[in-house]
Order: structure tokens, then C-alpha cells, then sequence
């Protein structure tokens, strides 16, 4: 079955600085700019920029987690591999902001023993496109 075209979206989320600092913690990133407001904004940034992978977060909180993507497409969660995962920034996201997203299905191959799937998310904050992602998704065959 081809899953070209499926769509999955967010409404709206918020950047919370909590989060952000969270996911800091998480990942081992201990730069000061994603703890305290004062650092970031020595650096130049008007608030709390949100770390480079951190769009992980606002799929995953807004709704677009891995089991809602996985039983939306169909897969077998059992045989799925986080393949690829690329970031498009075309501007800085920072605590506060509110952010909405579109994904979409741009590419299914099928193949002997596999499936590849490309999923596009555009994020965007208010009207501007902000930031785009690619992430590829491998689904292996018995």
C-alpha cells in the first residue's frame, strides 16, 4: 500500500522553557543558553532558543509521537528503524513561540525486504515557515 500523500498535523504548540531545559538535560547539552534567560540573551537571542534536535519534542508533545505516526501508517512497530532525520532552519525558535506543523508522506518505495518512507514536517509560527524536517522511516519485512 502506498502511503504517499497521508497527512498528520499540529495545531498549535508552545515552547516552554522547562522543556527546553529538560531535553538539554537529556541530550548532555549543558551550553547556558538553554537554561538561563540572561546567558541566551548575552549571545544575542531574545529568548531561550530551543537546542537543534529539539523538534523532536514538539512532535511528540503536540501529537505527532511515534505511535500515532506508526498506527497511522500502518507499520509494525516491532520492525521499524529511525533511518534518517534532517533540520531546515530558516529561523531561530525560542521559548514562547508557538509553533504549528504539517507533516506529509513524500516518498514511499517498496522494496524486496523493506519499505522507505520519507515524511516532510513544515513547522511554522504564525504564517512563517520557520523550520523544515525530513525524516526517513524503514519498515523491514518478515
Amino acid at each position: 500500500m502506498d502511503r504517499t500523500g497521508l497527512t498528520f498535523s499540529i495545531e498549535s504548540f508552545t515552547v516552554e522553557r522547562s522543556k527546553i531545559k529538560e531535553f538539554a538535560l537529556a541530550i548532555g547539552d549543558d551550553n547556558p543558553i538553554y537554561y538561563d534567560i540572561e546567558a541566551a540573551k548575552k549571545e544575542g537571542f531574545r529568548d531561550i532558543p530551543i537546542p537543534p534536535t529539539f523538534p523532536t519534542v514538539i512532535e511528540m508533545w503536540g501529537g505527532l509521537d511515534f505511535e500515532t505516526i506508526i498506527r497511522k501508517l500502518d507499520l509494525n512497530p516491532l520492525m521499524v528503524l529511525h533511518g534518517e532525520q534532517e533540520y531546515e532552519y530558516f529561523s531561530d525558535i525560542y521559548a514562547g513561540d508557538t509553533i504549528s506543523c504539517y507533516a506529509k508522506v513524500t516518498s514511499h518505495v517498496e522494496k524486496k525486504r523493506m519499505d522507505l518512507i520519507t515524511i516532510e514536517s513544515v513547522y511554522k509560527r504564525e504564517e512563517e515557515v520557520i523550520l523544515i524536517s525530513r525524516s526517513n522511516i524503514i519498515e523491514r519485512k518478515g
